[in-house]
């Protein structure tokens, strides 16, 4: 913390020269753009409680299962949710040609990171 005057000014900390930190090779203003969309879309209402069943367990997890978890939401926003996770690269989705129709979710690598 900087004293000028009567005021005390907050520094941010500034990395040093010889710091291993470099994002050479990668597009700032790319990343940040990543950063907010993953963050728009895991702030969103129920997007969370999507993820936990995912994340403990290497089964696919089915439509119906997060239906039956998750007793707030409705069918729709859990649709909405799923195709948004589904279109970020989170979740991968397997649609299997039976009859009754059977889908499954299980978390892509970039999911699996998001978690860890």
């Amino acid at each position: 913390m900087k004293t000028i005057g009567k005021k005390k000014i907050k520094e941010l900390p500034v990395l040093q020269e010889n710091a291993n930190c470099s994002f050479e090779g990668y597009d700032a203003l790319l990343l940040m753009s990543e950063t907010a969309k993953l963050r728009n879309l895991i702030t969103k209402r129920g997007t969370l409680e999507i993820l936990i069943p995912l994340c403990c367990t290497t089964n696919p997890v089915r439509h119906k299962q997060f239906r039956n978890a998750l007793k707030g939401f409705s069918t729709r926003t859990l649709s909405i949710r799923l195709k948004e996770l589904e279109k970020g690269g989170i979740l991968d989705k397997h649609r299997y040609n039976e009859i009754p129709p059977r889908v499954e979710y299980t978390l892509t690598t970039k999911g699996q990171e998001l978690v860890e």
